[in-house]
């Protein structure tokens, strides 16, 4: 990376000029069906078609911003041993068995003496440990750094807000190093002009942690922010979030509605698996969770001067946003018929990527919500279509772009869950 790039993210829609993104590899198909629960994964994934997948889901994202893989960023803030020692206390930190012993020393020591490019892969793809004592020779693990299986979902550990990128405080330990080499990108890439917002020092009461993630916090708006409360982010942690937007708003006013999830069944583990903005006045939605005010709440949380100032519940989203001007229509995930919207949702339906107002990148699996979608206004385009060029896509204003994925959606995302964007126009 050598063009500077100003982190600038203050909608969910305006045309997309960066992107982060993460290829999986031998960090996913390495993994033994024994091992997907630890790995938050609901089944093994055929890495020669995921691969396949990936390609056209990178080409496509390539037509329309600039790509970063994290592998090239993470290899190249390596090269620096400043940035690589403070990398590994980062880790260590969160991952006490980079101090176990490998190769008759520590692991960490020969990590530190590794060149940048087999360090980063390492990172990324774990290191078994030797089977070298009685322990280690009966035990079921592999690993003393567990690979980052779930790192091509780079939206979870870390976000952009505004000019600013918050770092991801991961609810489950084998996901930490994904937000402490995102948060190490941010500091070390100097090409990236940003400030990281950490909520650590607010994580003092180990009986109530915080945690916060990626798909759960949406920026709508300038000042307008929306999160997801349920499996994986905290009370504590839109608290800590409030008061350190609170702190950076420079006195003006600020909104943040918080919208309760279910905390049952994988696909609803963030927000953006029930509500996505596909438009500046349109957004998906997952309509029994997000239309379901008495069962799920929704607050909203005025910030004034520097403070919060009023906290109150809302009648939905929806009713919440519109009450500070910001007024949708919503698309339902799998229409009208309760089993599509069940099915349809479950793989990610209403997880909707904008590359620009009115023009979203999604699954193609999902026919009922495409056939709202096409009823909504946007033309249904086949990413395939695109990349052969048999469609123009600049002749379209507005457009639903259909990607054929089966086993990436194994992993329990969407294409908003596989982005992690750093600079969007602003609209």
């Amino acid at each position: 990376m050598n063009q500077l790039l100003n982190v600038n993210v203050y909608s969910e829609v305006g045309a997309l000029r960066g992107v982060i993104i993460h290829s999986p590899g031998a960090e996913v198909s390495s993994m033994a069906p024994t091992e997907t629960e630890g790995a938050l994964f609901s089944d093994i994934i055929n890495m020669s078609v995921a691969h396949r997948e990936y390609a056209t889901i990178s080409d496509i994202l390539s037509r329309f911003a600039a790509t970063y893989e994290v592998r090239d960023l993470l290899t190249a803030i390596l090269e620096d041993e400043t940035a690589k020692q403070q990398v590994l206390d980062r880790i260590e930190a969160v991952e006490p068995s980079i101090g176990e012993k490998y190769k008759g020393r520590r692991l960490k020591d020969c990590l530190l003496d590794t060149d940048a490019g087999t360090l980063a892969r390492m990172l990324i793809e774990g290191v078994e440990f030797e089977r070298d004592n009685v322990e280690r020779f009966f035990s079921k693990d592999r690993y003393l750094l567990v690979p980052m299986y779930n790192f091509f979902f780079t939206r979870d550990s870390s976000m952009a807000l505004g000019n600013k990128v918050l770092a991801g405080k991961m609810a489950n330990a084998v996901r930490d190093r994904e937000s402490v080499i995102m948060r190490s990108i941010f500091d070390f890439t100097p090409e990236f002009k940003t400030e990281v917002i950490d909520l650590s020092p607010y994580d003092t009461r180990p009986a109530s942690p915080i945690t916060i993630e990626g798909g759960d916090v949406l920026m709508v708006s300038r000042d307008v922010v929306v999160v997801g409360c349920g499996l994986r982010t905290t009370p504590r942690a839109i608290d800590a979030l409030i008061d350190r937007l609170a702190n950076l708003s420079g006195g003006r006013e600020m909104h943040v509605f918080v919208q309760e999830l279910p905390r049952s069944l994988e696909s609803f583990i963030h927000l953006d698996m029930v509500f996505t903005m596909i438009d500046r006045d349109k957004c998906m939605i997952y309509e029994p969770v997000i239309r379901n005010s008495r069962q799920f709440r929704t607050l909203h949380v005025r910030i004034c001067d520097g403070r919060q100032v009023e906290l109150k519940a809302e009648n939905g989203l929806l009713e919440g946003l519109a009450s500070v001007g910001i007024e949708l229509s919503p698309v339902f995930c799998g229409g009208d018929v309760p089993v599509n919207q069940q099915r349809e949702q479950w793989h990610s339906g209403a997880n909707f990527l904008a590359v620009g107002p009115g023009k979203v990148l999604g699954y193609a699996r999902n026919s009922h919500t495409a056939e709202t979608m096409n009823k909504a206004g946007f033309e249904i385009i086949r990413a395939a279509d695109v990349i052969d060029g048999k469609v123009d896509i600049a002749r379209h204003d507005k457009f639903f772009i259909t990607l054929d994925v089966s086993e990436l959606a194994r992993g329990g995302g969407g294409l908003r869950c596989m982005t992690m964007p750093v600079h969007r126009d602003d609209i």
